[in-house]
Order: structure tokens, then sequence, then C-alpha cells
């Protein structure tokens, strides 16, 4: 990896300052990596989940997982892989992350917690700092689920998934003629009651 065009970073420097703990300690702090080198190599994130380099499917799980750790949205609403060294942007057709599970924490009801798990081990408590959010297609009236995981990066839930969520749907009297589902005290529409 090359950061002035001269010198060159061996990869052992970069996995270390990217994940000293290895891929299931702590992330690393993206926020306050601001390199001057950036580029693109032609990396993709498929709406189906699947990661993708010049066109070649990445198979590698860990590698995967360890990119994105390194995953930022910056304010231009680009999402970026980075290092201290260097940023590439990644081309996401949706979400950079799917949500394959969620769990109903408590008793149902105003104080239940869903915990969504996404397709790289993420777990999300949906709530105040992470919500969910709903798209809908103006012209099929098809909805898009949505779960933020961290700055900025969200989940789209597989279908299965909002499923689940439609099954535990309820009514709620501050949210007129909705549908919707509660998680850490607040309340989550998912569509119309009728």
């Amino acid at each position: 990896m090359k950061t002035d065009g001269k010198s060159v970073i061996s990869l052992e420097e970069v996995l270390k300052a990217i994940a000293p703990d290895g891929i299931d300690g702590p992330l690393p702090p993206v926020h306050l990596w601001n390199p001057q080198n950036c580029g693109d190599i032609q990396m993709e994130i498929r709406s189906d989940g699947s990661w993708w380099h010049e066109g070649s499917k990445i198979k590698r799980e860990r590698l995967v997982k360890l990119f994105s750790r390194i995953l930022r949205k910056d304010p231009d609403g680009e999402i970026y892989l980075v290092t201290p060294y260097e940023k590439v942007i990644v081309h996401v057709e949706d979400a950079p992350f799917t949500a394959i599970r969620v769990d109903r924490v408590g008793e149902p009801g105003m104080n239940q917690r869903l915990a969504f798990t996404t397709n790289l081990g993420d777990v999300v408590l949906a709530g105040e700092d992470l919500p969910l959010r709903i798209e809908t297609d103006p012209k099929t009236q098809e909805p898009s689920p949505y779960v933020l995981v961290r700055g900025g990066l969200e989940a789209k839930l597989t279908r299965p998934v909002f499923y689940e969520l439609a099954d535990m749907a309820e009514a709620y009297e501050g949210c007129a003629e909705q549908l919707g589902v509660w998680s850490q005290g607040r309340f989550f529409a998912l569509g119309p009651a009728a």
C-alpha cells in the first residue's frame, strides 16, 4: 500500500492500526482518521450484502468482516473504507449491511427491546440513537425497512425479518392509523393499519 507514491506501508501495519485487538475487538476509531490519499479500487457492496472487488465476489468472510469494521459514511454521503493512511470509496447498491435476525428482549410492549443481528455479526438495539425507518417506493408502495447500525451506516432488513416485525406490530394512540413496534420506549411506525 503506497501512501505518498514512494513509501510502502505493510499489511501488518495497517492491520495493527485498524484491528489491534483482532476483528472481534472494539471498533477502530475511523471517525478520527483523516488520510489525504483517496481512491477508487472498484469495491462494491451489492443489495444482497455481498462484497465485490473489481467484479469478483470476496468470499473470505473474515476479510469482509474486517473491511466492515472500517467503513465510514462521510458528510458527502459517500461510504469509504478508511485506514489511518488512505480511504477508498465503496459503491453501495442499497445499504452496507443486511439485518438477518430480530430478537425481542423483554415482555411485549413499550419496554421491550428489539435486537437486530446483521450479516456480519453486528448486534443493534433499536431505539432513540439507532432508529428503524421505512422507505416506501412511490410506484409500487413496497416498503424498504432499515435500522441504523453506526455512524450513518444502515442495515436493510431482510424480508423474513420484516415479516417478524409485522407479526409484532401493534396500534398506538399517538401514531394514528399506523401499526408499528416498540423498542426501548420508542414507537417505530411500520405502515398503515388498513
